[in-house]
């Protein structure tokens, strides 16, 4: 992140300080073998950590930590993720000073009416925030798609940056921006174009309202380009500051314009820099509230509240219509992990596909003959199949039904290929995609079922996911969310007593089989809670008798649970050691 950024590539800085506070949670939870939730909220408190020490913004360092890491407002959590930020903000403090990120004039709101056109602001700014979090994925999947050596991909997007950087100043000659518009505004360095860097001295300038129209408007543009070719090619760096500058331009070349539509009606260019700032950043993170808060910390100036929680608001309302996913979790999506944010998780979201899709007699070749085709029907008892081509590769789908068009359609269908009736225009699906991705993919286009392929190399089949693998989905993820809910109870009763909880099946033969519960030496730290016999669960009274295949539900110790496991495993009483 260093080298990147230091070398000129369009990124933030947050988002490594970010992975990296969060990666130091992660390590001492595992190492000091905390449990899940303790490891989440190690984790939550790097992340707030970060944000507070980069941004001297603790309160939006903790807001950041539960919206974007958390999901959801926890209380148990909340008070380590507070002392983190505040500690992390305090120690920044001693070192830098304590400034306000920017420093600008106090904007405030001139006429009421002027809510109207941040609300407007609002909306272009979701617009914007939808456009980049596009962008910049187009262009990961370029790079991604694109047969180079990996190591080599960030080199070529420097090189693409470079490039644009190159011929960016005698752009803006050309275009009547002023020269000393053309540097960054750094004291001691000259010719940086603004797309470099994470571009704080930018949006300072912005705020302040010292840039013109012409460069606001093309660093819209550019900004989210520049990132596009840092991030997507495999740079290290942070999307939180270019969010910001790109917000940062939009909001004042918003302004601009404003100032010449209703001129000394409004507070000028700044302010809607200001609240363009974090309603751009708000539509790419759907996080209103982190929105809100850095805004305000970062400069320092609460007059502008109402007009930045209108915008953000309606940012994050837009721009949640335009695109489901955010800036950070689109990529989760498209792997098929889904953010239940503080949710109940659908039970089609915790089946991936590779858990039920086909892996046997599932392609033909694309000169198969159609008479062969319709033995495959019959012999396989299927209706579909994958076809492949001359290469092995995937060519496209053919259905039962589109063997009965063919009928329908040609007299003679002897002399046809399946290649010659495949339906091309193929929807596939990836082995680590959830049941539930598959689901929205499928019902839209009434499709039947999707050829899996591998996600390194998409023309490669390697299964086959149909409708009624999707049924059987649909009990293994009951069956796994029920398994979760034990777990979690489970670990709850671990927590507040020290005691587990296991089941106990009773082997034929073992010294178990047959005998009453009452009969039975169990341990002293062991209680029997329930017994359940196939489906139907019976009360576990001292005269009840157990049979093979007998599944019961224990509580104790873990030693005296290992000695009651042995009882109904092990066929001698003298094998077993009981607790007296």
């Amino acid at each position: 992140s260093a080298f990147c950024i230091g070398s000129g590539g369009s990124a933030g800085r947050e988002g490594p300080i970010v992975q990296v506070g969060a990666a130091l949670g992660s390590t001492f939870g595992q190492w000091l073998r905390l449990s899940e939730d303790r490891i989440r909220n190690l984790v939550a408190c790097g992340a707030a950590a970060g944000i507070a020490a980069t941004f001297n913004a603790p309160i939006a360092g903790v807001l950041f930590a539960v919206e974007i890491i958390l999901g959801e407002l926890h209380m148990g959590m909340l008070g380590n993720v507070v002392i983190s930020a505040v500690t992390a903000s305090t120690v920044e403090r001693v070192f830098l000073g304590e400034r306000p990120a920017f420093n600008i004039p106090i904007y405030g709101i001139q006429t009421p009416w002027e809510v109207l056109l941040y609300v407007l602001l609002g909306i272009l700014a979701a617009v914007t925030a939808v456009a980049f979090i596009h962008i910049l994925y187009w262009f990961e999947d370029l790079f991604d798609g694109w047969h180079f050596p990996d190591a080599l991909k960030p080199a070529v997007g420097g090189l693409l940056l470079g490039a644009l950087a190159l011929i960016y100043p005698p752009f803006l000659g050309r275009i009547g921006v002023p020269a000393n518009e053309t540097l960054a505004g750094l004291p001691i360095t000259e010719n940086i174009p603004h797309i470099f860097g994470a571009g704080f001295s930018v949006i300072e300038g912005a705020l302040l309202g010292q840039l013109s129209l012409a460069l606001l408007f093309l660093l819209i543009f550019l900004k989210p380009l520049a990132t596009s070719f840092t991030l997507g090619s495999g740079n290290s760096g942070g999307v939180f500051a270019p969010s910001l500058f790109t917000g940062a331009a939009l909001g004042g070349a918003f302004g601009q314009v404003v100032k010449v539509l209703f001129p000394g009606m409004t507070s000028g260019p700044g302010a809607f820099a200001v609240v363009g700032m974090a309603a751009v950043f708000a539509g790419a993170a759907r996080a209103p509230f982190t929105a809100i808060l850095i805004v305000f910390e970062m400069t320092d100036d609460y007059r502008l509240i109402l007009p930045l929680m209108a915008a953000v608001v309606v940012s994050v309302l837009v721009a949640e219509r335009l695109e489901r996913e955010s800036i950070y979790t689109l990529k989760l999506t498209r792997r098929g992990i889904r953010l239940q944010r503080g949710r109940d998780v659908d039970v089609m979201e915790s089946v991936r596909v590779a858990d039920v899709m086909i892996t046997d007699r599932l392609t033909l070749s694309v000169d198969t003959p159609v008479t062969v085709l319709a033995q495959k029907f019959i012999e396989t008892a299927r209706h579909g199949f994958a076809v492949l081509d001359e290469n092995g590769e995937l060519y496209g789908i053919v259905s039962l039904s589109d063997y009965r068009a063919a009928l329908e359609k040609y007299k003679d269908v002897s002399k046809l290929t399946v290649g010659d009736i495949a339906s091309r225009a193929v929807v596939t699906a990836f082995p680590d995609e959830t049941i539930g991705a598959v689901m929205r993919r499928m019902a839209p286009r009434d499709i039947s079922r999707l050829p899996v392929v591998d996600r390194e190399n998409p023309k490669k089949v390697i299964g086959l996911v149909r409708r009624n693998d999707i049924v059987r989905a649909y009990e293994i993820g009951v069956t796994n969310r029920e398994k979760a809910r034990l777990l979690a109870s489970q670990k709850r009763l671990r927590e507040a007593s020290g005691l587990d909880t296991v089941e106990l099946r009773v082997e034929k033969g073992s010294f178990c089989d047959g005998k009453r519960i009452s009969e039975i030496p169990w341990p002293q730290d062991c209680i029997i809670a329930t017994l359940r016999r196939g489906r139907r669960a019976v009360i576990p009274h001292g005269n009840a008798a157990l049979r093979a295949g007998d599944i019961l539900i224990a509580v104790g110790k873990p030693d005296a649970l290992a000695t009651a496991r042995r009882l109904c495993t092990e066929e001698e009483k003298g094998t077993v050691e009981t607790e007296q």
